[in-house]
């Protein structure tokens, strides 16, 4: 079985009525990188993970999970 990050950013910054640009300049990176995360392309740093974290005021483990699935 091979594991995988699942993330939640799209969710949360959906929910949260935030674009893609506002997410990445608020943790410091690129669009690009929103991108390449929301659609599973992109495994983040843990500085990362915990800026995103933090940005949604939700603990990481709500926004990014390991999973044993695709």
């Amino acid at each position: 079985m091979q594991e995988y990050i699942k993330n939640e950013v799209e969710t949360l910054r959906l929910r949260a009525g935030v674009t893609q640009e506002d997410l990445a300049c608020n943790v410091s990176v690129s669009r690009q990188t929103i991108i390449a995360l929301e659609k599973g392309h992109y495994t983040p740093s843990v500085l990362l993970a915990i800026k995103i974290a933090g940005f949604f005021k939700v603990p990481v483990e709500k926004v990014f999970k390991i999973s044993y699935e695709k």
